[in-house]
């Protein structure tokens, strides 16, 4: 008797000595575990980021350390470990911005604002993209991601896009971006909070100095991608004689790019809408070529850049956006189109959503192009809006 009972209180401590060691060695590992597979530790080796790392300027001296004479026990419980945190988080903060997007092929998103639960048609528009370019990173800076947050935001208002292995979620900051560029002495300069249209025009300055540095291509997040666009450098008609800012892209440091942030800080206006925005590429692509009508829908060239059509990515025109949550009797092909412009602005004030079952365009859009978007949607696992 006296024997059994010996063994229970062992057996109850060592217990008690494992769920304490449990805790701590997992509160050590996990906020520093930058990069970790099921090969690497089973391997024995494997990444850490140790916790002097700095976030900001230490990417480029991280140090990869060995684990040796690991047991079989300790490996197993850590993989567990790291998969039941990571399973979802996708690709999150785990390099700098200047290694996604150093081949200079990326696809830039932004939110300029603290919002930090996308609505559905952004899930769509990021889903869309990382499909069509499969092989290209799509980078999604948010204002409101910090370094305390990434993990748990992107777990807990992304995890539909979790089998997308090419989106990276990285929080923007602006003071940092305007480094070495003409908008950074702006910046310094203006009150944002006296700024008429601050969310539009920070957007505006933000996506010039992130495809100026790192080359690419910048998509507004109510773009849905439906096909691969086939240039570098290019910038999209809206109308005739009038370009968009609101999908384009240029190689890093290019001309066009640069004479943007020049005029946007010469020519700085917030209290006029889209100055700073469309206004400014289309003042700017005047200095390239005269620009010409389109009578047909072939795109036309403006020195170096591709000036797209306005077919293809606004088939359907901002007077005529409701048309996106009409039915219709037979789904357009859009031949002509690589993305399609759902004008999400002129939809703030109707709050119009994508419903499943409505058999609507913009739901046949989501089905087609968005489908883990949309299958969230009809579990009711994110927002409509």
């Amino acid at each position: 008797m006296l024997r059994s009972l010996r063994v229970v209180v062992f057996l109850l401590l060592l217990i008690t000595v494992g769920f304490f060691y449990g805790i701590t060695y997992r509160e050590r590992i996990i906020p520093y575990v930058s990069y970790i597979s099921g090969n690497n530790i089973l391997n024995g080796s494997f990444m850490l980021i140790g916790e002097d790392f700095n976030p900001i300027n230490g990417w480029e001296n991280i140090t990869i350390t060995s684990s040796t004479k690991v047991s079989r026990v300790k490996e197993n419980t850590l993989l567990e470990t790291i998969t039941m945190s990571l399973s979802t988080s996708m690709n999150i903060a785990v390099k700098s911005p200047a290694e996604i997007l150093k081949d200079g092929d990326g696809i830039i998103y932004l939110e300029t604002t603290d919002r930090i639960q996308p609505p559905a048609l952004v899930l769509c528009a990021i889903e869309s993209a990382a499909r069509v370019y499969k092989n290209r990173p799509v980078a999604f800076f948010m204002k409101g991601l910090n370094n305390t947050n990434i993990e748990e935001t992107v777990k807990r208002h992304f995890s539909v896009l979790s089998s997308m292995k090419n989106i990276y979620f990285l929080p923007l900051r602006m003071e940092e971006l305007f480094i070495d560029t003409p908008l950074h002495s702006w910046y310094h300069k203006i009150d944002p909070q006296k700024q008429l249209h601050w969310t539009h025009v920070s957007s505006d300055a933000c996506r010039l100095a992130l495809i100026w540095k790192h080359g690419g291509m910048y998509m507004d997040t109510d773009f849905i991608s439906i096909r691969s666009i086939p240039y570098k450098d290019f910038l999209a008609a809206q109308s005739s004689q009038f370009s968009s800012n609101g999908i384009f892209g240029f190689s890093s440091h290019h001309n066009f790019t640069q004479k943007c942030m020049e005029d946007f800080v010469q020519n700085y206006d917030s209290r006029i809408w889209g100055q700073q925005g469309p206004y400014l590429f289309t003042r700017v692509l005047k200095t390239f070529c005269d620009i010409p009508n389109f009578n047909t829908t072939e795109d036309v060239m403006c020195g170096n850049i591709t000036f797209f059509n306005p077919q293809c990515f606004y088939p359907i025109s901002y007077s005529s956006w409701r048309e996106y949550y009409k039915v219709w009797d037979k789904m357009p092909p859009f031949n002509d189109s690589y993305a399609l412009h759902l004008w999400n602005y002129m939809n703030s004030g109707a709050k119009l959503t994508m419903v499943p079952g409505d058999n609507t365009l913009v739901e046949h859009l989501y089905k087609e192009y968005c489908p883990s978007v949309y299958n969230s949607i009809l579990r009711n696992e994110t927002t409509y809006l």
